[in-house]
This record gives C-alpha cells, structure tokens and sequence, in this order.
C-alpha cells in the first residue's frame, strides 16, 4: 500500500445516496425537473451539468491542493484541467470562426498543465479565463442552431462539435474524480 493509501480514507457529503457528490436537494445539476425537449437542448443539458461537475471537483480546496498533482507521474492537477478546458473551449472557436487562430491562453503545449503554481491568484484566473472562453464558444454556436451546418474550413457539423465538448469534459471530469480522491478522500459521482 501507498503513502496515499495509508493517510486518505474515502468520504462523501451525500447521506440519501451514498455514491453521490452531494444529496439530490444539494445538487445543482438537472435541477430544473423534467429535462428540455430536443436534441438541441438535450446536449447542451449535459454540456451544462458536465461543466458544473467540475466545478463542483474543485469547490472547497486550497490553491495548493488545486494545484497537487495527485496521480503521479501525471503532471495532471485540478487547477491544470480548469486551465486546459479554457484552452480547448478558445481552440474549438478556432475550429470554426473564420480568421486568424485565436494565441493560446497559457503559451505551448503543456503550459495548461505544466504552469500551475498554488496561488489564489492563478486559481482565480483560470477561473475567469474558463468562464470567458465557454462563453465566447457558446456565444460563437449560438448563431447556429441547425445541428447539421457545417462550420469553419474543416466543415464541422455543429452537432459534432457539441458532442465533442461533452465528451472532453466528461473525460476530465473521471480524470478530476481520481484527482479529487486522492487529494482529500471525497469520493461521487
């Protein structure tokens, strides 16, 4: 058994459903009751509550523990992937607006990752810098509601970029269920 093993004992706040990050009253995902109608709606439902679960990996933690890098030899942090998902989110606009690609938030590859330090002031910025870039992407698609157009010099499906997003988001999400665990013990869905 690891040193991590030894000292992290697995917990939840939720008490109705003990597999849950928080009791169903708690949760402000799929909150509004009876899911909207079409598929439209339907993905960006799920866009929607799979942003909020990461959110929701990172609320009540330390800058230093945002920045731990929990599951070596990753260089993969909490603060990392909040900082990577505002760089996907500006590199899809870059997927279909027309123009010069937009410069990386953070610099080459990796920096997303790689440049976390556990300062309430980058913690804070990556914060912004997420809001910002998933407001600017869904701001861009919501000049497009046919599902089918397709965007950008690449003629990607709008459908398809939405599903991409989902899929990146719940990739990290599992990647910030394991990240969380082994930082404090908080285990759910």
């Amino acid at each position: 058994m690891t040193s991590v093993e030894k000292q992290i004992k697995r917990w939840t706040k939720a008490i109705v459903y003990p597999d849950m990050w928080v009791n169903p009253d708690d949760d402000p995902r799929n909150s509004a009751g009876v899911s909207r109608d079409g598929e439209l709606a339907t993905l960006q439902d799920y866009l929607s509550d799979y942003r909020l679960t990461l959110r929701m990996k990172c609320d009540g933690l330390t800058p230093e523990q945002l920045a731990q890098r929990s599951v070596p030899p990753s260089t993969m942090s909490l603060l990392g992937l909040l900082r990577h998902l505002a760089e996907v989110e500006r590199d899809w606009r870059n997927w279909i607006a027309p123009g010069a690609p937009l410069s990386k938030l953070y610099g080459p590859r990796d920096t997303d990752f790689e440049g976390v330090l556990p300062e309430q002031s980058m913690v804070d910025a990556a914060y912004a810098d997420l809001a910002r870039e998933q407001a600017a992407t869904d701001e861009e698609l919501a000049a497009h509601l046919d599902l089918g157009e397709r965007l950008g010099s690449d003629g990607i499906a709008v459908r398809e970029l939405l599903v991409h997003r989902i899929e990146e988001y719940a990739r990290h999400c599992g990647h910030a269920d394991l990240l969380r665990e082994c930082i404090d013990g908080r285990v759910g869905q």
